[in-house]
């Protein structure tokens, strides 16, 4: 396997720090630290340039909340802009294409040109065409996934393809910034993949199991034998615990996919038709009846963008009836009424 050495200049090059001041700030040019540091980008990126250059950078301090998001608690880290963003940003700039490159085809999340639309296609394009082989489905997911990641199994991970150790010192620093990883790091995502991708790799090349889909740590494997997947959920335990020192969520399920379908990312897949969740469905709903409540108010421009993201879902899923009775055309020719 390919280790890269010689990176570490090539995160704090000067070019590199304003491309990941520019990347880091899309969306944020409203925020107190964003402003501060556009009144004279070239003097804090220099800055940062300096403290990487003498290996001296260290983490911020981290913000610490909790969110409730669906009935789920999440504890939320966040680290200022400057300097922490800008750095997160720079490393990902010269590592992310090097690390995609490590990462099997059928894991999903927050990878430029996949995510959740590409994997829902793939998924319904398999049980339309393979129907034989696709009759069961184990679903599991791994409990508390990124705050259970051993810090030292990561930094073992991360070293695989990287022995530059100027550029590893400052991984090693960020990492140990937490224990785990944290949720709101724009490393977190990447980290986590990497991470599972031992387990991916294991799945497709020493278990050889051809259906496998991941989506951050939601698992999906599709197999002919009920049995077979029974025993394979068995090794899978054992693989996490020992290797990965993760464990499933108590909730994984094995069942056949034609009785009560593969609740999974926002879908349920079956042989011959695909449903969108019914969560979905209501979320879609309530803008729609948003959109009635104030229309008066709303012009074309603020009712498309209120809906239109949901279309994305609907071409996957089997929703002609939905389509039909809340089209974009339609909603804008009532409005032009």
């Amino acid at each position: 396997m390919k280790r890269y050495n010689n990176l570490y200049e090539k995160i704090y090059n000067y070019d590199n720090l304003l491309l990941a001041h520019k990347n880091a700030r899309k969306g944020k040019l409203h925020y107190r630290e964003v402003k501060t540091v556009d009144k004279d980008s070239e003097k804090f990126l220099l800055e940062i340039q300096r403290v990487l250059k003498e290996n001296s950078y260290k983490t911020s301090e981290y913000k610490i909340e909790e969110k409730v998001e669906r009935n789920k608690k999440r504890v939320i880290y966040k680290l200022p802009y400057y300097p922490d963003r800008i750095v997160h940003h720079a490393i990902m700039n010269i590592m992310n294409e090097k690390w995609v490159k490590t990462l099997i085809k059928d894991t999903y999340q927050s990878i430029k040109g996949r995510g959740i639309h590409l994997a829902a296609n793939k998924i319904k394009k398999i049980l339309k065409e393979d129907r034989e082989n696709t009759k069961y489905c184990l679903k599991l997911d791994i409990k508390k996934f990124y705050p259970s990641v051993d810090n030292k199994i990561l930094k073992r991970i991360i070293r695989k393809k990287i022995k530059d150790q100027n550029l590893l010192n400052l991984l090693d620093e960020i990492i140990d910034s937490s224990k785990g990883i944290p949720i709101g790091n724009y490393l977190s995502q990447i980290f986590g993949n990497l991470y599972l991708g031992e387990f991916d790799h294991w799945i497709k090349e020493v278990k050889r199991i051809k259906y496998y889909f991941r989506y951050c740590d939601d698992c999906v494997i599709l197999l002919n034998s009920k049995e077979e997947l029974h025993k394979l959920k068995i090794e899978i335990d054992d693989f996490l615990l020992n290797r990965l020192k993760l464990e499933i969520k108590e909730n994984w399920q094995i069942f056949p996919i034609d009785v009560r379908g593969i609740d999974y990312l926002g879908y349920r897949f079956f042989h011959n038709y695909t449903l969108l969740r019914k969560n979905i469905v209501k979320d879609f709903k309530r803008k729609i009846n948003k959109i009635e409540k104030n229309w008066e108010s709303m012009n074309s421009f603020e009712i498309i963008n209120s809906v239109v993201s949901y279309y994305g879902w609907f071409k996957i899923a089997n929703s002609y009836s939905l389509k039909k009775k809340f089209s974009i055309d339609k909603i804008l020719f009532l409005k032009s009424l």
